[in-house]
Protein backbone atom coordinates (compact mmCIF):
# COMPACT_ATOMS: atom_id res chain seq x y z
CA UNK A 1 0.00 0.00 0.00
CA UNK A 2 1.71 3.22 -1.08
CA UNK A 3 1.97 6.70 0.94
CA UNK A 4 -1.04 8.03 1.88
CA UNK A 5 -1.22 11.64 0.76
CA UNK A 6 -3.86 14.71 0.80
CA UNK A 7 -4.03 16.88 -1.44
CA UNK A 8 -5.81 20.77 -0.55
CA UNK A 9 -7.10 22.94 -3.34
CA UNK A 10 -10.80 24.85 -4.44
CA UNK A 11 -10.28 23.85 -8.16
CA UNK A 12 -11.29 20.82 -8.30
CA UNK A 13 -9.14 20.10 -11.91
CA UNK A 14 -5.75 20.99 -10.10
CA UNK A 15 -7.12 17.91 -6.97
CA UNK A 16 -7.99 15.55 -9.81
CA UNK A 17 -5.00 16.73 -12.33
CA UNK A 18 -2.35 15.87 -8.99
CA UNK A 19 -4.58 12.70 -8.08
CA UNK A 20 -4.15 10.75 -11.15
CA UNK A 21 -0.43 11.60 -11.38
CA UNK A 22 0.39 10.71 -8.42
CA UNK A 23 -2.18 7.46 -8.41
CA UNK A 24 -0.14 6.39 -11.44
CA UNK A 25 3.15 6.25 -8.78
CA UNK A 26 1.23 4.08 -6.28
CA UNK A 27 0.17 6.95 -3.81
CA UNK A 28 -3.18 7.06 -2.10
CA UNK A 29 -4.79 10.10 -2.32
CA UNK A 30 -7.22 12.33 -0.76
CA UNK A 31 -8.07 15.59 -1.97
CA UNK A 32 -10.05 18.31 -0.41
CA UNK A 33 -11.76 21.54 -1.81
CA UNK A 34 -11.23 24.11 1.25
CA UNK A 35 -9.31 24.87 4.48
CA UNK A 36 -12.02 24.07 7.09
CA UNK A 37 -12.15 20.62 6.12
CA UNK A 38 -8.75 20.02 5.76
CA UNK A 39 -8.21 21.30 9.12
CA UNK A 40 -10.84 18.70 10.46
CA UNK A 41 -9.21 16.62 8.58
CA UNK A 42 -5.29 16.80 10.12
CA UNK A 43 -6.95 17.24 13.20
CA UNK A 44 -8.92 14.17 13.52
CA UNK A 45 -6.90 11.44 15.86
CA UNK A 46 -9.65 8.58 14.07
CA UNK A 47 -8.56 9.28 10.55
CA UNK A 48 -6.03 7.43 8.75
CA UNK A 49 -2.67 8.77 9.18
CA UNK A 50 -1.12 10.90 6.53
CA UNK A 51 2.31 10.69 5.05
CA UNK A 52 2.39 13.94 3.36
CA UNK A 53 0.35 17.29 2.10
CA UNK A 54 -0.12 19.23 -0.59
CA UNK A 55 -1.80 22.45 0.60
CA UNK A 56 -2.72 25.67 -1.80
CA UNK A 57 -2.06 28.98 -0.06
CA UNK A 58 -5.00 30.72 -1.28
CA UNK A 59 -8.28 28.49 0.07
CA UNK A 60 -12.06 29.55 1.17
CA UNK A 61 -12.53 28.72 4.93
CA UNK A 62 -9.21 28.99 6.42
CA UNK A 63 -6.09 29.46 3.98
CA UNK A 64 -3.42 27.05 3.61
CA UNK A 65 -1.03 28.66 5.66
CA UNK A 66 -3.44 27.96 8.81
CA UNK A 67 -3.67 24.05 7.93
CA UNK A 68 0.12 24.08 7.75
CA UNK A 69 -0.02 25.50 11.25
CA UNK A 70 -2.37 22.89 12.55
CA UNK A 71 -0.58 20.48 11.19
CA UNK A 72 2.51 21.24 12.35
CA UNK A 73 0.90 21.32 16.22
CA UNK A 74 0.52 17.95 16.05
CA UNK A 75 2.77 16.34 12.95
CA UNK A 76 5.73 16.05 11.46
CA UNK A 77 4.88 14.53 7.42
CA UNK A 78 6.28 16.82 4.97
CA UNK A 79 4.25 19.77 3.87
CA UNK A 80 4.35 20.86 0.39
CA UNK A 81 2.61 24.57 -0.05
CA UNK A 82 1.03 25.33 -3.55
CA UNK A 83 1.24 29.56 -4.27
CA UNK A 84 -0.65 30.98 -7.28
CA UNK A 85 1.20 34.19 -7.17
CA UNK A 86 4.60 33.19 -6.40
CA UNK A 87 4.99 36.09 -4.07
CA UNK A 88 8.00 36.24 -1.37
CA UNK A 89 5.97 36.84 1.24
CA UNK A 90 3.55 33.31 0.93
CA UNK A 91 7.18 31.38 0.54
CA UNK A 92 8.26 32.60 3.67
CA UNK A 93 5.42 32.24 5.64
CA UNK A 94 5.57 29.05 4.65
CA UNK A 95 8.31 27.80 5.55
CA UNK A 96 8.53 29.84 8.79
CA UNK A 97 5.11 27.91 10.07
CA UNK A 98 6.90 24.80 8.98
CA UNK A 99 6.09 23.82 5.32
CA UNK A 100 9.27 21.41 3.39
CA UNK A 101 8.94 22.89 0.24
CA UNK A 102 6.78 25.11 -2.03
CA UNK A 103 5.74 25.40 -5.66
CA UNK A 104 4.80 28.17 -7.90
CA UNK A 105 1.45 27.30 -10.21
CA UNK A 106 0.94 26.78 -13.07
CA UNK A 107 3.52 23.72 -12.34
CA UNK A 108 4.35 20.80 -14.20
CA UNK A 109 2.67 17.59 -12.45
CA UNK A 110 6.10 15.61 -13.15
CA UNK A 111 7.66 18.02 -11.10
CA UNK A 112 5.34 18.05 -8.33
CA UNK A 113 5.27 14.29 -7.88
CA UNK A 114 9.43 14.09 -7.86
CA UNK A 115 9.11 16.70 -5.30
CA UNK A 116 6.87 14.13 -2.77
CA UNK A 117 9.12 11.40 -4.01
CA UNK A 118 12.40 13.29 -2.77
CA UNK A 119 10.43 14.45 0.53
CA UNK A 120 8.36 10.93 1.45
CA UNK A 121 12.50 9.39 0.49
CA UNK A 122 13.67 12.08 3.16
CA UNK A 123 10.69 11.59 5.63
CA UNK A 124 11.22 7.68 6.03
CA UNK A 125 14.58 7.59 5.93
CA UNK A 126 15.17 9.45 8.94
CA UNK A 127 12.20 8.02 10.72
CA UNK A 128 13.59 4.50 9.91
CA UNK A 129 15.53 2.79 12.98
CA UNK A 130 19.40 2.97 11.43
CA UNK A 131 18.67 4.62 8.38
CA UNK A 132 20.85 7.22 8.66
CA UNK A 133 24.69 8.57 9.19
CA UNK A 134 25.54 9.51 12.85
CA UNK A 135 28.27 9.00 14.92
CA UNK A 136 27.92 6.17 17.63
CA UNK A 137 24.83 4.39 17.87
CA UNK A 138 23.13 7.27 15.27
CA UNK A 139 23.58 9.97 18.06
CA UNK A 140 25.55 13.25 17.11
CA UNK A 141 26.36 15.43 20.18
CA UNK A 142 27.41 19.29 19.96
CA UNK A 143 27.78 20.83 23.47
CA UNK A 144 24.11 20.24 24.77
CA UNK A 145 22.86 19.87 21.12
CA UNK A 146 22.11 16.55 20.38
CA UNK A 147 20.48 14.80 17.46
CA UNK A 148 19.18 10.61 17.69
CA UNK A 149 18.98 9.89 13.94
CA UNK A 150 17.32 6.60 14.01
CA UNK A 151 14.30 7.83 16.75
CA UNK A 152 14.78 11.56 14.67
CA UNK A 153 14.70 13.44 17.81
CA UNK A 154 16.87 16.62 18.81
CA UNK A 155 16.90 18.03 22.25
CA UNK A 156 19.28 20.85 23.19
CA UNK A 157 20.52 21.05 27.36
CA UNK A 158 17.49 18.27 27.13
CA UNK A 159 14.83 20.54 26.03
CA UNK A 160 13.29 18.81 23.64
CA UNK A 161 13.15 20.42 19.43
CA UNK A 162 10.16 19.90 17.86
CA UNK A 163 12.08 20.45 14.18
CA UNK A 164 10.61 19.81 10.66
CA UNK A 165 12.04 17.05 8.49
CA UNK A 166 13.65 19.49 6.50
CA UNK A 167 14.98 21.71 9.83
CA UNK A 168 16.37 18.11 10.92
CA UNK A 169 18.13 17.07 8.51
CA UNK A 170 19.65 20.90 7.82
CA UNK A 171 21.13 20.36 11.30
CA UNK A 172 22.43 16.84 10.30
CA UNK A 173 24.51 18.00 7.66
CA UNK A 174 25.79 20.58 9.67
CA UNK A 175 26.59 18.81 12.17
CA UNK A 176 28.25 15.97 10.15
CA UNK A 177 30.54 18.33 8.76
CA UNK A 178 31.73 18.83 12.26
CA UNK A 179 32.58 22.63 11.60
CA UNK A 180 33.57 22.64 7.88
CA UNK A 181 31.17 25.19 6.02
CA UNK A 182 28.24 23.46 3.86
CA UNK A 183 26.81 26.05 1.09
CA UNK A 184 23.88 26.96 0.58
CA UNK A 185 23.78 24.85 -2.81
CA UNK A 186 24.95 21.53 -1.15
CA UNK A 187 22.33 22.02 1.46
CA UNK A 188 19.88 22.27 -1.12
CA UNK A 189 21.10 19.67 -3.04
CA UNK A 190 21.20 16.89 -0.25
CA UNK A 191 17.98 18.23 1.50
CA UNK A 192 15.61 18.78 -1.01
CA UNK A 193 17.44 15.96 -3.77
CA UNK A 194 17.10 18.48 -6.62
CA UNK A 195 18.61 20.67 -8.53
CA UNK A 196 19.89 24.18 -7.20
CA UNK A 197 17.60 27.22 -8.72
CA UNK A 198 18.17 30.34 -7.46
CA UNK A 199 15.07 30.28 -5.10
CA UNK A 200 17.26 27.47 -3.52
CA UNK A 201 19.19 29.96 -1.84
CA UNK A 202 16.10 31.95 0.18
CA UNK A 203 14.66 28.55 1.14
CA UNK A 204 17.80 27.54 2.89
CA UNK A 205 18.10 30.93 4.46
CA UNK A 206 14.31 31.09 5.94
CA UNK A 207 14.67 27.03 7.35
CA UNK A 208 18.53 28.08 9.07
CA UNK A 209 16.40 31.15 10.27
CA UNK A 210 13.56 29.24 11.63
CA UNK A 211 15.85 27.04 13.15
CA UNK A 212 17.91 29.28 14.82
CA UNK A 213 14.44 30.54 16.46
CA UNK A 214 13.79 26.71 17.96
CA UNK A 215 17.30 26.71 19.53
CA UNK A 216 17.00 30.50 20.41
CA UNK A 217 20.37 31.17 18.75
CA UNK A 218 21.35 34.44 17.59
CA UNK A 219 22.17 35.51 14.20
CA UNK A 220 24.39 38.37 15.09
CA UNK A 221 26.82 36.25 17.99
CA UNK A 222 25.65 32.64 17.31
CA UNK A 223 26.28 29.65 19.67
CA UNK A 224 25.82 26.81 17.17
CA UNK A 225 24.98 27.86 13.27
CA UNK A 226 27.04 30.58 11.98
CA UNK A 227 26.89 32.13 8.69
CA UNK A 228 30.14 32.78 6.46
CA UNK A 229 29.40 35.14 4.20
CA UNK A 230 29.88 34.41 0.68
CA UNK A 231 30.24 30.65 1.51
CA UNK A 232 27.68 29.22 3.81
CA UNK A 233 27.20 28.16 7.28
CA UNK A 234 28.53 26.25 9.71
CA UNK A 235 28.24 24.93 13.54
CA UNK A 236 30.25 26.03 16.09
CA UNK A 237 32.34 23.57 17.73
Amino acid sequence: MGARVLVVDDEPEICELVRVYLEAEGFEVETLGDGSSAVARVTDANAPALDLAILDVMLPGANGLEVCRAIRERHSYPVIMLTARGEQADKIAGLTLGADDYVVKPFLPLELVARVKAQLRRYTTYNAAGGARGEKDGVIACRGLVLDVPAHEATLNERPLALTPTEFSLLQILLEADGAVVSARELYQRIFGDEYYERGSGSITVHVRHLREKMGDSFEDPRYIRTVWGLGYKIER
